[in-house]
């Protein structure tokens, strides 16, 4: 039992290859190459820096060995290997005592893995298959810029951006919810390549318009954003380095029943828009089975504002929160969904509901204490109602 040890792992079909584990962790045990980003045993100190930074889970796992899995192995890794059965094979010949207690030891250190990491999430169980890195930092997609197009008012404080890209005749199957890398050209202060970063689409999965090969991204400039200010500047006829697609648990549910409580801040309603285009598309009767919570400064900085407006409320709820708008109080998503205590409190309890939270890390505090009090008021327990539905593919938080 000695000589057992626990792991740190990725797992490269959850992972969307966005590099924060890399950046966040400091003892340099983070590493990639063009298909994957791995742990190297021999630096991991378990710190666990690199847990909360991870919007998708996939730096959450873990495993016992006798002898660590190389890097070299892990970096070709399409999927992440079951835990061994070391207890079977390595107490052969023993008593039933000292299986049992050499059993108990993996478990232990499983759960000490585990112990502070939050919850993982799984797939809606009638989600689409995904595909997941077809294309990789040695190998890009190149598509074409198709339309860049403003979001927000002239006057907003934010800069957010419509981008289309074409694929030309080249087969980039993503899914609503999944995301996509971009690669900005030059190189950073080390002199190396810049690193892609990530973008979930906005559109859904047959193009802008139906049976088109392009998708769409919405981009926010960020003052210092290398990536950002690179895709906001994109001219019609651009061309543009892909990677991915990435993502195989923040997808949305096929099933005709599935309702969807959604909440998110800015960018954050990128996949809620695709979420929306692919019901209205293959769906058009699944009335009153969405819910929109989205947050904003103001109207003029909120983007889809206008186009949003036009969806009818009985197809799609909207819920909008403004928290600077002159001479009215701030009012978050937070404050939305409790407003909404009446509608949200049945579908809580209703195993046919699905839950997403998409944008700024800061809000997903605020969130989690919404739904705690929601559920409170109607005689409920949040976290076992949380984690019930994170167990079967209906709570999913992608923040950044």
């Amino acid at each position: 039992m000695s000589e057992l040890i626990k792991q740190h792992l990725i797992d490269p079909e959850l992972c969307i290859r966005c590099y924060t584990c890399e950046e966040m962790c400091p003892e340099g045990a983070i590493a990639h190459n063009d298909l994957n980003v791995v742990v190297e045993a021999a630096k991991c100190n378990y710190c666990m820096a690199c847990i909360s930074p991870c919007p998708t889970g996939s730096i959450d796992n873990w495993r016992v060995v006798r002898a660590p899995y190389p890097v070299a192995e892990q970096l070709a890794w399409a999927e992440l290997p079951a835990q061994a059965e070391l207890g079977n094979g390595a107490a052969q010949g023993a008593d039933d005592t000292a299986i049992e207690a050499l059993d108990d030891a993996i478990a232990a250190l499983l759960a000490e893995a585990h112990k502070g990491a939050g919850g993982r999430s799984k797939a809606p169980a009638s989600a689409s298959k995904p595909s997941v890195n077809l294309f990789t930092l040695g190998a890009p997609l190149e598509a074409t810029v198709q339309g860049n197009y403003r979001l927000t008012a002239p006057d907003a404080d934010s800069d957010v951006r419509h981008i289309i890209l074409g694929l030309g005749g080249a087969r980039f199957p993503v899914l609503e919810g999944q995301s996509i890398g971009i690669i900005p050209p030059g190189t950073d202060a080390n002199g190396k390549p810049h690193l892609p970063r990530l973008y979930s689409v906005s559109s859904p999965r047959d193009g802008e318009r139906p049976n088109t090969n392009n998708l769409s991204l919405t981009v926010k400039r960020e003052p210092q954003g290398v990536c950002s200010n690179y895709i906001c500047d994109l001219k019609k006829g651009d061309k543009v380095q892909l990677t991915g697609p990435f993502g195989a648990t923040f997808l949305m549910p096929e099933d005709r029943q599935a309702k969807l409580i959604m909440v998110c801040t800015g960018t954050g309603s990128a996949p809620f828009r695709a979420f929306t285009m692919r019901r209205q598309r293959t769906m058009p009767g699944a009335n009153g089975s969405m819910l929109l919570f989205f947050g904003a400064r103001t109207p003029g900085s909120l983007p889809y504002f206008g186009p949003l407006t036009k969806v009818p409320d009985s197809f799609l709820a909207k819920h909008f929160a403004f928290s600077r708008v002159g001479g009215q109080p701030k009012t978050y998503v937070q404050d939305r969904l409790r407003e909404a205590h009446a509608v949200i409190a049945p579908l809580l309890n209703d195993g046919s509901t699905h839950i997403y939270v998409c944008g700024l890390k800061q809000m997903e505090g605020g969130v989690e204490n919404a739904f705690a009090d929601i559920a409170r008021g109607a005689g409920l327990n949040w976290e076992t109602i949380r984690d019930g539905m994170r167990e079967t593919g209906r709570y999913h938080v992608e923040t950044y």
